[in-house]
């Protein structure tokens, strides 16, 4: 178990450091795809099974979203073309690094709270509850509703910047033999 939390712990921080040094939109992407991978076994390790699926799936699916929103609009193919991921290299780099000691001191140097055989509060008996009711409280059918209207607007926002569709191409009954295709170049055949 050691073995693998370092080894989880390396590729988290490699993969985010890659994030800064990779030269594609795309390259990036699947490099914090990774990152987040790697952070989301170390807390299934961590014994809270459940918020690390979470976590992978979150971001599976957000990278995906990521990707496929690159392809469709970006103007170099797919977000390949070399870019720089930001300004100010050497700031950027040293608040990074800068970040990344100060919170790994904490984690070191804090004496942390133990507790006692004779607690007043016992654990809880599902600790996965007690940190969604900690975090959400009553809020979680809001939040959910918050996801599926979001959801719906980025589906609305596909659809009404598509100038045309496949109904437009190949008529009402999708029966046409050869697309009608205004912009020429055979797209849509």
């Amino acid at each position: 178990m050691v073995a693998v939390f370092w080894v989880l712990a390396i590729a988290a921080v490699v993969f985010g450091f890659a994030v800064f040094r990779l030269n594609s939109m795309a390259q990036v992407t699947f490099a914090l795809l990774a990152s987040f991978l790697a952070v989301a076994g170390l807390v299934v390790l961590l014994g809270l099974g459940y918020l690390g699926v979470v976590i992978a799936l979150m971001m599976v699916m957000e990278m995906v979203v990521m990707a496929v929103f690159m392809i469709m609009y970006m103007m170099n193919p797919a977000g390949l073309m070399p870019m720089a991921m930001y300004h100010n290299k050497p700031g950027a780099m040293s608040i990074s690094v800068g970040t990344f000691v100060v919170l790994a001191a904490g984690i070191l140097l804090v004496d942390w709270p133990d507790r006692p055989a004779g607690a007043a509060s016992p654990p809880p008996v599902e600790p996965t509850f007690a940190l969604g009711q900690a975090l959400m409280g009553g809020q979680m059918l809001t939040m959910m509703t918050l996801g599926i209207t979001l959801f719906a607007t980025i589906v609305a926002t596909v659809v009404l910047s598509t100038g045309r569709g496949r109904y437009d191409r190949l008529g009402d009954d999708l029966a046409a033999p050869v697309a009608a295709d205004p912009a020429g170049g055979g797209v849509g055949r």
